[in-house]
């Protein structure tokens, strides 16, 4: 109970107004005309906030509050809109160091508080003096004839120390030749607000079309709100200086809310990236994390592949059995062109769906896509066929010549065996890795060379049945 009093009054204090320095203008977010926040992909924001500040002809230091409590102070910079003939800037300070219960105890160390206690019997209270000594897992206080831990009662401060405030403030000392209302932007970079892209598709019934949803979501953990503000997304990879960085604030985790009314967003070229403006205003809270719409597509055209890929290691030495009921890869791809897309694709996850014979959507896989630009192919990987699968098993193995790794001739021969338990037939593409300078003596299927180093064949494989491919290659290395 002591415990919880001593807390109470400090609650007190910090409920107090915040302390303003003698000589020193503040400006909050009442005096806010425009806010304009452009986010980068790496936890990187651009901040341009516009104020109206009432200001008198001489020097100043001007309190900007409600700043991000992830600024970087060394990007911060103060223009007069209005009057910049004659303005000039002499310091700026960040002061992070936030009034809570505790950090106004610690700053009184050293200190007089005083100390109140109440008669539980009558109610009386009575008043005595006493220095801080400690705050450091507890307080310690020097009265006048002791000293005592934890005290009973609850205590007052005479003031909030100037240094202590209670939101993130940047302090600017400036001069200004004129008096008057003045149009004044603060531009800075900080963390603390991030987006991603995310991505919903549906395929058809035959898994030949789907339709694509991209929503932007915006995440807020900057430790300040921007109301009404123009917002601009980059896509992206921006080069930045690897240093050491301050959290001023620690992050946390928020649920999501529901998603925002679908605006719709205005895409541009800029430098070598891409830059998305959402066509409204809009408020993001701090601690807060929102999705807009990105983009809308329907009936797209899909490709669907089931695929086996090798490795390279088998083609080196004698294996024998490769492996049984090997997972067969399930891709679907398709182009970023025609009705809803053929815009640039920022990164972002594509969690994709189907629905069943009830008409229920079920999730059916997910996959990270990069930045994709127009009329290039997107392809995703859902996951493991179930239905098919593959034995795979070297049957010839002969070394022809070579003493070294970098002379060996290789002739080998191997067997996929590909079964499919679905009551329809498959194609299923496989890729075989080759390496080393090679040929293919004999097939039971035709191959494709796509590169140096890969063979592939197609090879349908009738409903529930099983399909056969062998082939025998020489590798020279």
């Amino acid at each position: 109970m002591k415990r919880l009093a001593m807390i109470a009054a400090l609650g007190a204090a910090f409920a107090a107004p915040a302390h303003s320095a003698e000589g020193e203008t503040v400006s909050t977010l009442k005096d806010q005309s425009q806010v304009a926040v452009t986010l980068y992909n790496q936890d990187l924001a651009l901040v341009k906030d516009t104020r109206r500040v009432g200001l008198s002809a001489g020097n100043h230091r001007l309190a900007w509050r409600d700043v991000s409590a992830r600024i970087r102070p060394e990007t911060a910079l103060l223009r007069n809109l209005s009057e910049p003939r004659g303005f000039y800037l002499v310091e700026q300070n960040f002061d992070f160091d936030l009034l809570t219960p505790q950090t106004l105890l610690d700053k009184y160390v050293g200190r007089k508080v005083k100390v109140i206690k109440t008669n539980p019997a009558t109610g009386a209270e009575t008043v005595e003096e006493a220095t801080v000594l400690s705050s450091n897992g507890g307080t310690v206080l020097q009265f006048p004839d002791r000293i005592e831990s934890h005290p009973p009662g609850r205590l007052a401060f005479q003031a909030v120390p100037e240094n202590l405030r209670d939101r993130p403030t940047l302090v600017v000392s400036l001069h200004t030749p004129d008096s008057g209302s003045q149009e004044l932007e603060l531009s800075y970079l900080t963390g603390g607000l991030g987006w991603k892209a995310d991505y919903v598709a549906e395929l058809s019934p035959k898994d030949d079309k789907l339709d694509l949803n991209g929503w932007v979501t915006l995440t807020n953990q900057s430790g300040t709100t921007y109301r009404n503000a123009k917002l601009q997304l980059v896509a992206g990879d921006v080069n930045r200086v690897q240093e050491e960085v301050v959290a001023y604030v620690k992050s946390s985790r928020y649920p999501m809310p529901a998603m925002a009314p679908a605006p719709s967003m205005k895409e541009e070229g800029l430098f070598e990236y891409h830059l998305y403006t959402l066509d409204r205003p809009t408020t993001v809270a701090d601690n807060q994390t929102k999705q807009v719409a990105l983009l809308s597509a329907s009936n797209v055209p899909v490709r669907k592949e089931l695929m086996l890929k090798g490795a390279d290691y088998y083609y080196r030495s004698s294996v024998g059995d490769i492996g049984q009921k090997l997972k067969v890869g399930v891709f679907v791809e398709f182009d970023n062109k025609g009705k809803g897309l053929g815009v640039p694709l920022p990164k972002g996850i594509v969690r994709v769906y189907k629905k069943d014979s009830s008409g229920n959507a079920q999730f059916v896989g997910e996959d990270r896509i990069d930045h994709t630009p127009k009329n290039e192919k997107v392809r995703l990987k859902l996951g493991e066929a179930f239905d098919v699968t593959a034995d795979k098993k070297q049957t010839d193995f002969q070394k022809l010549s070579g003493t070294s790794r970098y002379n060996y001739v290789f002739e080998e021969a191997f067997q996929v065996v590909l079964k499919n338990a679905k009551d329809e037939a498959v194609t299923v593409r496989v890729v075989e890795p080759i390496p080393g300078d090679w040929e293919m003596l004999s097939e039971s299927h035709p191959h494709a060379k796509e590169a140096a180093n890969t063979a592939t064949w197609k090879v349908t494989v009738p409903a529930e049945g099983k399909a056969t491919l062998n082939y025998r290659v020489r590798v020279k290395y």
